[in-house]
């Protein structure tokens, strides 16, 4: 079973070792994962901090919710499992949705057309 806590609002200089320090005076620490920004390598402003047992765990909840800790009030909560991701871009964002209408045509196929014909069908469309 996993212990784990989200630990939110941290300042962006707080480290893994600040975090393992803090939150030891709980109970036994297994592990602190800083959460950062895969291409700066700055962080993200929130960690998991995973405990040896559940008492510990809620321990460290009561302790730290709240707390100021660096000049900012921790965030401290159960975490909750992981989401499943589907394949892909990300799972919906992106292109698609809702239709647009139609491309605008290029120079060159709307060459040697009239203006009545642009808007296909020749029927006029009010936006």
């Amino acid at each position: 079973m996993e212990y784990k806590l989200y630990v939110g609002n941290l300042s962006y200089t707080t480290s893994e070792t600040d975090l393992q320090t803090l939150f030891a005076e709980a109970g036994a620490v297994k592990s602190v994962a800083l959460i950062k920004d895969r291409d700066s390598g700055r962080s993200k402003g929130f960690a998991f901090v995973e405990f040896e047992n559940q008492k510990d765990m809620q321990n460290a909840i009561s302790m730290f919710n709240g707390k100021d800790f660096q000049d900012r009030a921790l965030a401290v909560s159960a975490a909750r499992p992981r989401e499943e991701r589907s394949g892909g871009f990300g799972g919906g964002g992106g292109y698609g949705g809702k239709s647009r209408g139609g491309g605008g045509g290029g120079y060159n196929s709307d060459r040697g057309r009239s203006n009545n014909n642009r808007s296909g069908g020749g029927q006029k469309r009010s936006w």
